[in-house]
């Protein structure tokens, strides 16, 4: 039996995930939770197998979780979904340690092959990722230019893209503010700008909006 965590604020979706999961003979969903606090007042008493992890979960954001996850309980394998665009944080995502990416606009079954895959040990990704993660870079500009940056640029830029302030950026990712602004630096350079402006006009380029 597989056992599943759910970590999404949306009541509903954890309903129909568990709904879809419950079909399939050997799924159990030990837990379902709304905040990163909860998630991990749950893990400190169950043992899933795997969490399903929603990107945007509040307090702390879906990559600083899974590294938390990933630190803490490093047999635990996350499955990361969201409705943002695949060919920016599918990439982010399995750098930072997840086994998988799932987008909500997958159709479900890909919701029951991606669990069973991830909690072997392998790395789910869909056919349709993996093809445009194939594409010629040279033909998809704004791609190119989001391959030049690390997980924690990308991080930083989509709190910025946000509105976040430098100190609310550093709270959230347990940075310095110092260390914001070198961030902010080097994405102003590795995208080729030299205002904050057009560097938001680059977040919207990559769909971090």
């Amino acid at each position: 039996m597989i056992k599943v965590l759910i970590a999404d604020n949306h009541p509903v979706v954890r309903a129909g995930i568990k709904f879809v999961l419950d079909t399939a003979s050997d799924f159990e969903v030990i837990a379902d939770v709304a905040t990163t606090t909860e998630l991990f007042e749950k893990l400190e008493t169950i043992s899933p197998d795997v969490v399903m992890l929603e990107m945007d979960i509040p307090e702390i954001n879906g990559i600083a979780t899974l590294r938390r996850i990933k630190a803490e309980y490093p047999d635990i394998k996350v499955l990361i979904y969201s409705g943002q665009s695949e060919d920016v944080y599918a990439l982010s995502t399995i750098r930072a340690g997840a086994y998988g990416y799932l987008s909500k606009a997958a159709d479900l079954d890909y919701i029951i092959s991606a669990v069973r895959k991830v909690s072997k040990g392998d790395m789910f990704i869909t056919n349709e990722l993996a093809q445009r993660l194939a594409f010629d870079e040279g033909t998809k500009k704004p791609r190119r230019f989001f391959r030049k940056l690390s997980t924690r640029e990308v991080e930083v830029l989509k709190m910025l893209a946000s509105g976040k302030r430098n100190k609310d950026v550093a709270i959230g990712l347990n940075l310095n503010e110092k260390t914001v602004s070198t961030y902010k630096a080097r994405l102003m350079r590795k995208l080729n700008v030299d205002n904050l402006v057009d560097l938001l006009q680059q977040a919207k380029a990559l769909e971090l909006y």
